[in-house]
Formats: structure tokens, sequence, C-alpha cells
């Protein structure tokens, strides 16, 4: 899953959501004694771990890849987590009672008055995450087109992501488009499942 998706599943506290999104960030085992982090945001981590394990598993989640892995292949994964948080946005009533608008807010308010613990990399695109309002522009088709051209330049290795100077309809994520339907019947399926897996397991993070 990708960062809107892993806020959304952490508990409604500060360091619970620093903490689940905080896991797109790390590499390798917690060392809890030596951590910098608060028990919540380590909570959190591992939460986050918990939550790609369920996802990459799960069947429904692997016939999304299927979906597009001919034209994507080891990228499939990526994708299909980034459609995700699309799909999320796009049917967030159906998760939340608050407001997208008003979660992302406060999401970037959190992160803000935790800047100085946040891993150098979030730091520095936390500004930009800010001003584009990444959070909702996931709910947009133009925000995924940024979200893929922002993955191909992280990407070291050739890859489809995107094309630069491409028209939108162009940009190989025109995968979404041509699996628009059957991957947010995927996803529909998929995130309830996910939502109770970690409300039922969460005390075991």
């Amino acid at each position: 899953m990708n960062y809107l998706a892993h806020l959304l599943l952490a508990e409604n506290t500060p360091d619970s959501r620093i903490g689940n999104l905080l896991g797109d960030f790390m590499k390798g085992r917690i060392d809890q004694e030596n951590s910098p982090y608060s028990s919540g945001i380590i909570k959190g981590i591992k939460t986050h771990f918990k939550v790609d394990e369920f996802t990459d598993k799960h069947e429904i989640f692997k016939q999304s890849k299927k979906r597009i892995y001919q034209s994507q292949g080891r990228f499939s994964g990526v994708l299909i987590d980034i459609f995700y948080d699309h799909f999320l946005a796009k049917n967030w009533h159906l998760f939340s009672s608050e407001k997208l608008e008003t979660f992302a807010d406060n999401i970037y308010i959190i992160l803000q008055k935790n800047h100085n613990i946040l891993p150098e990399r979030l730091q520095l695109i936390l500004p930009r995450i800010i001003l584009e309002n990444w959070l909702v522009s996931y709910g947009k088709i133009e925000g995924i087109t940024r979200t893929c051209q922002r993955l191909s330049k992280r990407i070291k290795r050739p890859n489809n992501c995107a094309h630069r100077g491409a028209d939108l309809f162009e940009i190989a994520h025109h995968d979404l488009q041509q699996n628009y339907q059957e991957l947010e019947k995927d996803f529909l399926s998929f995130f309830p499942e996910l939502v109770k897996y970690v409300n039922t397991n969460r005390h075991t993070f």
C-alpha cells in the first residue's frame, strides 16, 4: 500500500500516524532499545510492515498485479500500490467519516510539528508533499500522473512508469485507465479485508 492507505490504517494518534508513514522510509529491522523513536512510532512502523506483508501475499493484490504485469513487469506491485491509493481517495467516504481534505491537513500539521525526527528524505520532500497536497491529489488521474513521474525519476533502471514530455494519456500508467473498472473492483474487495486484518491484529504488532 502507499502513503494514504498506511496513514488511514494507523491509530488516531500522532505517533502512530508518523510510524505508519515512516515504514516507507526505513530499511532493515528496528532496534527498539537504540531507536530514537517512541514506542508508539515503532509500533506504527511495525504495523506498516505487517500491512505490506498482508498485501503482498493477498490473492486479490496478486490479481491486480497480473492485470498490468505484461507492460510493467517487476514494477507492477509498486504501481498497484499507487493505484490503490487512488481508489482509496476516490472512495474515501466508504472508509472514513472524516473528509479527506481535513484528514490530509491534520497529517501535514503532525509532520510539520515533528519535522526534526523525520528521516532526511522525508524532511526534504515534505514541503512539496504539503504544497502539492499529495494525499488529496491521489483522487484525481492527474495526481497519479505526477506520482508516476516522481517514481520514474527515482528508479534508476529503465521503466515505463512515466515518459518525460509525453502527453498525459501516453504515460505508462495508461494501465490504470485500461484496467480501471477491474482494478477498482479489486481494491473495493481487498481493502475491507485489510482494514479487518489490521483492526483484529493491531494489538499483536
